[in-house]
């Protein structure tokens, strides 16, 4: 498509741009499996909870966990920061808009502490659940042997984009094929939002990707690097790249991790429909009474010390994490019962599992 004379570009489209068509005779909600299997582990629900302070602390980890599905540690967050961060998440709460980006900066220029990583891995691991922990590209080198030594299961590598091959004249890169042979745990990477990227990350040999910028709405990055890919096409595209990386390799399946920008559950569908294997989802979760941002959200990007792309978002309170992921809901905007949402709707377009679902047929719908 032509948007000057000098430049051409692809017609994209988000998640609100299509829509799902039920093609074949419905089913029971009840006989539909929403489990997905991601190498050694087996979870209920295809939902993975975003790194991110808001959400995921090794309390609410658990909680999910518990629930069905993988929640995700960051482990350059508050909890590896400081000892008790809860007066801080406080703080972080009443802070007026003007003031908080500042503020969230100097309170991320704490150091990490290398001992806080084994000890928050632990409290996971204690309560006998898969233990997933994120660190940005930049630190995994640093970090990791604390990782693994304190027995992690799954390890994520998140940044806003991660290349297999990080161009930088001024430090050693982490060369990813290398860490993830060296590494005896499966890795998921991301993120990426086109065909090539992800091909080459899938050749590192990550056990899934993470598809998006992390484009929530807890981040600014479109407007602050006008870096965003439409959702439903990045998801299609990186789904393209599993199939032929299947071939390519001899049978090796990489799982795609949606991620980012969806909030209800009729976005966590359509990106399952779109090719995903699994979501990883953020604000809807911070909006449980658990969450540690008791109503706000933000994302790693907010306190960046020199680049801030994220804010502070009051998101408000809807319920506890069992009633947003299964029901019962008693709001009718598709905030609650995500996963019995995800289920209806399998069950009526005629699929009873997530691997048959991705076939199902979308159509584009275009904004009104």
């Amino acid at each position: 498509m032509e948007i000057g004379l000098g430049k051409n570009g692809r017609r994209a489209y988000e998640l609100d741009e299509i829509g799902i068509v039920p093609a074949r005779r419905t089913r029971d909600p009840e006989e539909v499996s929403i489990a997905w299997q991601i190498d050694a582990y087996r979870f209920e629900t295809p939902l993975v909870v975003s790194p991110m302070d808001s959400v995921s602390s090794p309390q609410t980890v658990v909680a999910v966990g518990e629930q069905g599905g993988l929640g995700v540690l960051d482990l350059e967050g508050l909890w590896t920061r400081y000892e008790d961060p809860e007066p801080l998440l406080q703080e972080i709460r009443e802070l007026d808009d003007v003031a908080a980006t500042k503020r969230l900066q100097e309170i991320y220029a704490a150091p990490i502490q290398e001992e806080l990583i084994g000890r928050r891995i632990e409290e996971v691991r204690d309560a006998g659940l898969v233990t997933a922990v994120r660190l940005s590209p930049q630190r995994t080198a640093q970090y990791h042997k604390a990782v693994v030594d304190a027995g992690v299961d799954i390890f994520v590598i998140r940044g806003t984009t991660v290349s297999a091959e990080h161009v930088s004249g001024r430090a050693e890169p982490l060369n990813l094929k290398q860490f993830i042979y060296d590494l005896d745990v499966p890795v998921v990477v991301g993120g990426c939002a086109t065909y090539t990227a992800a091909l080459h990350l899938m050749r590192t040999g990550a056990a899934g990707v993470l598809v998006g910028f992390g484009g929530g709405s807890g981040h600014t990055t479109r407007s602050v690097l006008g870096v965003a890919v439409p959702m439903a096409s990045a998801i299609g595209d990186v789904a393209a790249a599993r199939r032929d990386y299947l071939d390519e390799s001899g049978g090796r399946y990489v799982h795609v991790i949606a991620d980012g920008g969806m909030t209800g559950s009729g976005d966590i569908a359509k990106a399952l429909a779109c090719g995903a294997d699994a979501v990883m989802v953020g604000s809807p979760l911070a909006r449980a009474t658990e969450a540690p941002g008791r109503g706000y959200h933000w994302g790693s990007e907010a306190h960046h010390e020199e680049l801030p792309r994220g804010e502070r978002v009051k998101v408000g309170t809807i319920g506890d994490l069992k009633s947003i992921l299964h029901g019962p809901a008693d709001t009718s905007d598709g905030s609650m019962n995500l996963m019995g949402a995800l289920r209806r709707t399998m069950a009526t377009s005629g699929y009873t599992d997530l691997k048959e679902f991705q076939r199902v047929e979308v159509v584009v719908n275009p904004h009104h």
